[in-house]
């Protein structure tokens, strides 16, 4: 379940609640006890999904190619060997 975040329009008093999506939204304030005073606040995720293994999907067939979504161009990611580096006889 989401937690949402209220505010008080008659004393601005502030206050989150764990409720489904379907549950209505309080129309009461907890603090002062105002009626239809309290408005849904919008915020920001507090999560991010990135990092490296995060792809478009990571159910690709194996000539697919993945694309990295945390990456904003989002070029395909290729697997190159490893370069070996010539050893210096002098």
């Amino acid at each position: 379940m989401p937690i949402y975040a209220f505010e008080c329009a008659a004393c601005g008093h502030e206050f989150d609640r764990l409720q489904k999506m379907s549950d209505p939204d309080p129309t009461t304030c907890p603090a002062c006890g105002a009626e239809h005073q309290v408005k849904r606040q919008l915020t920001a995720p507090s999560f991010r999904l990135s990092g490296s293994g995060w792809y478009e999907t990571d159910f690709k067939k194996d000539g697919d190619k993945k694309k990295n979504l945390t990456e904003g161009s989002a070029k395909p990611i290729e697997s190159k060997p490893a370069e070996s580096k010539p050893s210096s006889s002098e």
